[in-house]
């Protein structure tokens, strides 16, 4: 297309933001004959705004949310559409109906770790607000100044996180802030920004963000003011290489740098965690290793019906060979299940033993006391079985198994990302996550049976010699 000025007629078609939402998803939809009748309704001045009509063309976590708030947090993953986002917003407050018309927000802080990456990606960027701007209401870059200048006087300064005190003076009824939880000056810089907005009756920033487990994104993502949407590169695969997309996945799929990058979630460690997901991403093993026993561990749910807790059912291979504190572990399989019935978990059990060729079936039975191995004989009851009961609370139990793996005696195969979680969500104080860690209590029974209690045994005849 090119590039000259929207005719007045075109003006009208600015003000149907909230009507217009989500509608190049419904017309990608309609037949070609539908298409074409939309596309044959427009005016030519229609025509010529529809490519710069965000709302129209926009994925949903591109939209900022209903209701009054203000700071919105767009959570992404590489490439998801987080920029464009951004720049959107701010041409949405910016911009009246007219080119020389004032829109909500009259002076904007955009804020990116350093100068060059305000300039290279908010501002020139290919999806920056240069980029973004329909031809008539493009602003300009006064580079001595580090600002933007829109047709209708509206201007928009570029900051550094890297010299916070430079906010410490300007104020501002608007601000974009860009991969805040990569910045090193990130708490000082956000505090400055926070003094300097506020113009206007409802100053609002937008944040938009790889996530990070950084202590200024999280306290702000609990904050009552803040709204949040998010995204994993995987929803704007439209617009990105297909090889890209197939290399990074093949590469980093069920990492935690995936997670993060990828997914776009925010992986937090608690305080006083027996495990954390950097810990764990050290550990991942990428073939399986040597084992010479196998047990699968299972934690039965108090009842069994629809509502119950998950059953925790694990799969733990080890190798057994020299000096039980040479014996290595790698936690193979997660198949734990939400069953509607006894039956159904001890199935899932029996089957992961079958497909692992595993030695042994390790269940607690604190709950259900001989009614587990009763259910376990009625399909097979010839399967080698092992009853444990607990004695002491979660994370007295779990302890001793975090030091395998500060030690790096454990291993995790990739896939197991909902139980890495429940690890990291296991506390010296105890669980802190919802619910109860079943799949934590199952891996803890097969590392007890594997190596801790090995050890015991090795370590008692040596401890009566001396």
């Amino acid at each position: 297309m090119q590039d000259r000025a929207m005719p007045p007629e075109a003006a009208p078609l600015t003000s149907m933001r909230h009507e217009l939402r989500s509608g190049a998803a419904w017309i990608a939809s309609e037949p070609a004959e539908v298409q074409a009748a939309f596309l044959d309704s427009l005016s030519e001045g229609e025509l010529l705004a529809l490519p710069f009509l965000f709302d129209f063309w926009a994925l949903p976590h591109q939209l900022p949310p209903d209701g009054d708030w203000k700071t919105w947090v767009i959570l992404g993953g590489r490439g998801a559409g987080k920029t464009r986002a951004g720049a959107e917003w701010v041409r949405s407050m910016v911009e009246g109906a007219q080119p020389h018309d004032l829109g909500q927000a009259r002076r904007v802080a955009l804020v990116g770790e350093t100068i060059d990456q305000v300039r290279e990606v908010m501002i020139f960027g290919e999806s920056g607000l240069i980029a973004c701007a329909p031809p008539d209401r493009r602003p300009v870059w006064e580079a001595a100044r580090r600002r933007l200048v829109w047709p209708n006087g509206a201007i928009a300064q570029a900051f550094s996180a890297h010299d916070p005190e430079s906010l410490r003076g300007p104020q501002f009824d608007a601000a974009w802030v860009d991969e805040l939880a990569k910045w090193r000056n990130a708490q000082a810089t956000w505090d400055m920004l926070q003094f300097a907005l506020r113009l206007g009756e409802n100053p609002q920033q937008v944040v938009s963000t790889t996530p990070r487990n950084v202590a200024v994104l999280k306290k702000l993502l609990k904050a009552d003011s803040t709204v949040q949407t998010s995204a994993p590169t995987e929803a704007n695969r439209a617009y990105l290489a297909e090889s890209f997309l197939r290399e990074v996945e093949a590469r980093y799929a069920g990492t935690r740098l995936g997670r993060q990058e990828l997914a776009g979630e925010l992986l937090e460690d608690m305080d006083g965690a027996l495990w954390t997901h950097s810990q764990l991403e050290g550990l991942r093993c990428e073939a399986l290793p040597e084992m010479d026993r196998i047990v699968v561990a299972v934690d039965p749910p108090v009842s069994g019906h629809a509502g119950s807790d998950e059953c925790g059912i694990i799969v733990v291979g080890a190798c057994t060979k020299g000096a039980v504190q040479e014996w290595r572990a790698c936690v193979v399989d997660d198949v734990s299940v939400r069953a509607a019935s006894p039956d159904t978990w001890a199935r899932v059990a029996l089957t992961a033993m079958e497909s692992w060729g595993a030695d042994r079936l390790v269940a607690e039975v604190n709950q259900g006391g001989d009614l587990v191995q009763a259910v376990i004989n009625q399909i097979d009851p010839l399967v080698p079985y092992k009853a444990v009961r607990a004695s002491r609370r979660k994370a007295a139990r779990a302890e001793p198994v975090a030091a395998l793996y500060e030690q790096a005696r454990v291993t995790h195969m990739a896939g197991l990302e909902t139980l890495e979680d429940q690890m990291c969500e296991m506390t010296t104080q105890g669980f802190a996550g919802q619910g109860s860690p079943d799949r934590v209590d199952a891996l803890v029974w097969a590392l007890h049976e594997l190596i801790i209690a090995p050890s015991a045994h090795w370590r008692r005849p040596r401890l009566r010699e001396l």
